[in-house]
């Protein structure tokens, strides 16, 4: 790779045969409210992979990470220096080194490998932060599309743990496998599938997949919108809520879901769930970082159940 200018980072390289090559490049310099992180695993989210063609060569992905603090933040905020922690970065997580704001990491127990801790920030907070709009789920019925998934599956058993009668839709019975072990009370391969109304309902396929949804939907209760896996549009009118009135349509906006100062303490609770063995983030794939382009086509590909994790390799 070279002279050693710094450490390694997965650079962005869309005009080059491959999407994405390991190169060695300067330490990155954090602000006042960011720590340094020695990073010695990160998860792949599939949104980040449509990213390769819109961003310029030398963009770093990246925003799910777990390692050691290496620098406190200047101003005092976050974990202190050699804290093992897991972190949530807008980009440029994919490598040995992150610079990551204090309020957006969690200290981890010596108990706790790096790898599920990687698994956690995108799809743990995003599945924390859609459920609350359902509010209380003691006794609810709860439906999840995209069960197998990385959300989907943290999902099922936070809804389940909470006290939810959860259906997962999950296509393939190969895919479904698991999750009523995991708390779902009902596994069906298509929402077309799905019978009665529910309470709550998270969806990221789109399409059919989303109209049928708002179909299945109670009065006053709520479809969350959180993707659009099939890229396919909705055709949406007023009488599909016949049946659900006054029920709503939320969309979901990660980053801006909730305040700030919200994601170290939502990082917290999803860390203490594992701790204690109430939550089981599932690795479909665990692979050495260089081994990065052997992973991004069956995640992209839908081949993947669960997170994928790559570990930092250190020579």
């Amino acid at each position: 790779m070279g002279q050693r200018l710094g450490h390694g980072r997965e650079i962005n390289t869309p005009n080059r045969p491959d999407p994405i090559e390991l190169r060695e490049v300067t330490d990155p310099a954090p602000a006042r409210d960011e720590a340094l992180v020695e990073v010695h695993a990160f998860s792949l989210n599939r949104g980040e992979l449509s990213s390769f063609a819109r961003n310029k060569e030398g963009w770093v992905p990246g925003q799910d990470i777990a390692g050691i603090v290496l620098r406190q933040a200047e101003d005092g905020s976050g974990p202190a220096a050699g804290t093992r922690v897991v972190g949530l970065v807008d980009e440029a997580g994919w490598a040995e080194r992150a610079v990551v704001p204090g309020r957006r990491m969690a200290a981890l127990p010596e108990t706790m490998g790096f790898a599920p801790a990687a698994a956690l920030p995108v799809a743990g907070l995003t599945a924390l932060r859609t459920l609350r709009h359902g509010g209380p789920l003691i006794g609810r019925r709860v439906l999840i599309t995209g069960a197998a998934g990385g959300v989907g599956n943290l999902a099922v058993q936070i809804a389940a743990g909470s006290g939810a009668r959860v259906t997962a839709v999950a296509r393939g019975s190969d895919r479904g496998a698991g999750l009523q072990a995991l708390g779902a009370a009902e596994v069906i391969d298509d929402i077309d599938h799905a019978t009665g109304r529910f309470w709550l309902i998270l969806e990221s396929a789109g399409g059919a997949s989303l109209r049928k949804a708002i179909a299945l939907v109670e009065a006053r209760g709520t479809v969350v919108v959180y993707g659009n896996s099939s890229g396919e549009p909705s055709s949406i009118g007023f009488g599909d809520f016949r049946g659900a009135a006054n029920a709503r349509l939320q969309s979901f906006s990660y980053f801006t879901s909730e305040a700030e100062e919200r994601f170290a303490p939502d990082l917290g609770l999803l860390v203490s769930l594992v701790a204690d063995g109430s939550l089981r983030p599932r690795i479909g794939v665990q692979r050495d970082w260089r081994d990065i382009l052997r992973v991004t086509g069956p995640l992209r590909d839908r081949q993947v159940e669960g997170k994928a994790v790559l570990m930092v390799g250190r020579e």
